[in-house]
């Protein structure tokens, strides 16, 4: 078998066999391939595609390529909610502790943030004290007693992933349909869990900005968990605005506290019931959507949720008064309020511009080896179908004595007006499964 024949196949639109997938990956990680030939062969895959059949070996050889993970002992129903990513998602953090409060659990693996904001890991690390678990030891036993527990990534988990994936990067093949979802897919299922829930972002800010191709995405990587005989369902959800109102690490931790207290923003808290009721039907303790929405109201209404979120703070290291006391929790004392000298109705809003503000202030990473400042960010007053008046903040900016002319510069193209009335946007647009 020679590896050229394997690139020549795919570029003809041909069919490769379970033998041929499995020989040019397990070569290239053994170093045997050149980077050049699989450089190629990736390059086939982004305009030839693969079926079914191909992307599942090709994702099966990916997981076999690092260890697996289960959890034995934990005693819950494991759920693995992943998001694409975008601006001011702070879903994990309000939708764990719901999971615990439903008798559920989630037991996953996350990464840092780069780029907008930090990820789930830079949220938490906002509160003094806190600290994830460091073995699998130490989360099984926080997932038995809250719910929820959350481990760093680990390097020995689809390591193949992350050579083919700076491969891609520098061949202009990160954005081919299939190897996108190998590469979430791979992760998601070297990881043990007894339900999967995806939501895929869709608009400015997040890395699928049409709705077609996010469609595609995810019926993809819905066809590859079924393949896997996995219980999945992935969501499309609106990123063509930040998710919620805040952006930024410490005041995502607020907003999510608020949301477990019932005052959340309108699209966060709907998309936290949505994907709250998607869990109980994937479990099978509710058969509508409508009937999965009233439970989650109802762990939130009785504190039930809020109390888990307590108990996974105090758990790992933290300090569960800022639910109570958020002057427990480090957030800049310098504010800047935004507004335009104009009136009318927000028409649309680039979630990336504001994105990339909240970085600038130091609310995430533009490299890995950034520092991120847990207190800076910002909140939004008005969203997409608001309206206005000329002197009216949009927005409100948390900084440390550092806003410069290119952040207010980055705001003011973030947003489009109109004299007339604009229809707000779906929080989710579509579902599939």
């Amino acid at each position: 078998m020679r590896i050229v024949d394997i690139i020549q196949k795919k570029r003809e639109k041909e069919i490769l066999t379970d033998e041929e997938i499995r020989f040019l990956l397990e070569n290239y990680q053994a170093g045997e391939v050149p980077d050049y030939q699989i450089a190629s062969f990736l390059m086939a895959v982004y305009f030839n595609g693969m079926t079914t059949e191909e992307l599942k070996v090709f994702t099966g050889t990916m997981i076999d390529s690092g260890e697996t993970i289960d959890f034995p002992g934990v005693e819950k129903f494991l759920i693995d909610k992943h998001s694409t990513g975008g601006v001011g998602d702070k879903t994990t953090i309000a939708l764990a502790p719901i999971f615990g409060a439903l008798g559920m659990g989630t037991a996953k693996l996350s990464g840092k943030g780069l780029g907008h904001t930090g990820g789930t890991i830079d949220k938490f690390e906002s509160i003094k004290g806190f600290k994830f678990s460091n073995s699998k030891e130490e989360l099984i036993k926080i997932v038995n007693e809250t719910g929820t527990g959350l481990m760093g990534q680990a390097d020995t988990i689809v390591p193949l992933d992350k050579k083919l994936y700076a491969l891609r990067d520098v061949t202009a093949t990160v954005s081919s349909i299939p190897l996108i979802a190998s590469s979430i897919m791979s992760k998601k299922l070297a990881v043990h869990a007894d339900a999967i829930i995806l939501d895929v972002k869709v608009g400015s800010g997040a890395f699928m900005k049409d709705l077609t191709e996010a469609r595609k995405l995810a019926q993809t990587m819905y066809d590859l968990g079924k393949a896997f005989d996995r219980n999945i369902v992935c969501m499309l959800t609106n990123m063509d605005e930040p998710l919620g109102n805040a952006v930024g690490n410490s005041l995502e931790i607020v907003e999510a506290v608020e949301t477990l207290k019932g005052n959340g923003p309108e699209d966060f808290t709907y998309l936290v019931e949505v994907l709250g009721a998607q869990a109980l039907i994937l479990k099978g303790d509710v058969k509508t959507l409508e009937e999965g929405i009233g439970r989650v109201k109802e762990v939130i209404e009785n504190g039930e949720a809020l109390k888990m979120l307590k108990k996974f703070i105090k758990g790992s290291g933290g300090n569960p008064d800022i639910c109570d006391d958020y002057s427990l929790l480090n957030i800049a004392a310098e504010t800047f309020e935004f507004n335009v000298d104009e009136r009318g109705y927000i028409k649309h809003i680039d979630a990336e511009k504001i994105g990339k503000a909240a970085m600038m202030l130091g609310a995430g990473r533009a490299t890995k080896d950034d520092i991120i400042d847990h207190s800076v960010g910002l909140i939004m007053h008005k969203k997409v179908g608001d309206q206005f008046e000329a002197g009216e903040a949009l927005l409100t900016l948390y900084h440390q004595n550092n806003m410069r002319d290119e952040i207010l510069e980055t705001l003011r193209g973030a947003f489009v007006f109109s004299e007339e009335k604009v229809e707000k946007i779906p929080t989710i647009l579509d579902m599939i499964g």
